[in-house]
C-alpha cells in the first residue's frame, strides 16, 4: 500500500523476479489488479510486476474524486515511491488512457508502452450504465466520472500522441470489439514508435486469451521474433 501526497491510499501488489525489468499493470474500469491473474504468471518469471488497484477499485482508497489526471498522477507517485525506471507500462481500456497519459509526461522512466484496445478519450455519446445492486468492488462514482471524460468532444490528448518517445505496442481486439479499430490504426500512425497488432476476440483480450496476450508481449520486448 502506497500513501500519495494526497492522503489517499493505493494498493499495489508486487510478484516476479525482483532483479528483473518493471512491469506495471492498470487494470480496465470496475476491474482490480486481480484481473491480470493469468498474464501476471506469464511476466513473474522474468521480470518485476506491479500490479495497481487504481483509486477506487479494489483495495484502494475510494476518496470520491476520479479522472484520468488523478489517476496519471497517482502513478508518476508509485513510481517516485519505489523509484521505478525503464518501466513497461501496461494498460487496458480505462487504464490504457491512464497509460497514454504516464507515457506523454513521463518519457525518460517509461521505455516500453503497452496499451490494450484502446485509443485516448474521442468523440461519442457513450451512456452511464444503471449501478448494479449490492456491494461492488469499486466506487460507483468513478463510473460518471470517467464516462464523462470517455465522451470529450475536444480529442485534447490525441494532440500529445506525437510527443510519446516509448516504444509502443498496441493490441487490438478486432471486429468484435466495441473500440472503433479504425481509430488504434489513427494512434498507431501518430506514435512515433507505435507496431499496432490484432488479437481478434473483442475488448478483453487479456482475460480471453491471456496466454496469446502474454507471448505476444514477450516476444516484442525479446525482439527476436518482431510482431507485425
Amino acid at each position: 500500500m502506497v500513501e500519495l501526497r494526497s492522503g489517499v491510499h493505493i494498493a499495489c501488489h508486487f510478484s516476479g523476479e525482483p532483479g528483473g525489468q518493471t512491469i506495471v499493470l492498470l487494470h480496465a474500469l470496475g476491474e482490480q489488479a486481480t484481473s491480470w491473474a493469468a498474464v501476471e504468471r506469464q511476466f513473474a518469471p522474468s521480470y518485476r510486476v506491479v500490479n495497481v488497484d487504481l483509486r477506487g477499485h479494489g483495495g484502494s482508497d475510494r476518496p470520491g474524486v476520479y479522472s484520468f489526471e488523478l489517476m496519471r498522477d497517482d502513478v508518476i507517485e508509485i513510481f517516485d515511491a519505489f523509484d521505478l525506471r525503464e518501466v513497461v507500462l501496461v494498460g487496458h481500456s480505462m487504464g490504457g488512457v491512464v497509460a497514454y497519459l504516464v507515457a506523454q509526461t513521463q518519457p525518460a522512466r517509461v521505455s516500453h508502452l503497452v496499451v490494450e484496445d484502446v485509443p485516448p478519450p474521442f468523440p461519442r455519446t457513450r451512456p452511464i450504465p444503471e449501478r448494479p445492486d449490492g456491494a461492488l468492488d469499486f466506487d460507483w462514482a468513478v463510473v460518471p466520472a470517467i464516462v464523462e471524460q470517455v465522451n470529450d468532444p475536444t480529442r485534447r490528448w490525441w494532440k500529445q500522441l506525437p510527443d510519446i518517445a516509448s516504444r509502443t505496442l498496441l493490441i487490438g481486439g478486432g471486429p468484435s470489439s466495441h473500440v472503433p479499430q479504425e481509430l488504434l490504426l489513427e494512434v498507431s500512425r501518430l506514435i512515433p514508435d507505435c507496431t499496432l497488432i490484432s488479437i481478434p476476440v473483442g475488448h478483453n483480450i487479456h482475460e480471453t486469451e491471456p496466454t496469446e496476450f502474454s507471448e505476444v508481449i514477450l516476444r516484442w520486448l525479446d525482439d527476436a521474433d518482431p510482431v507485425s
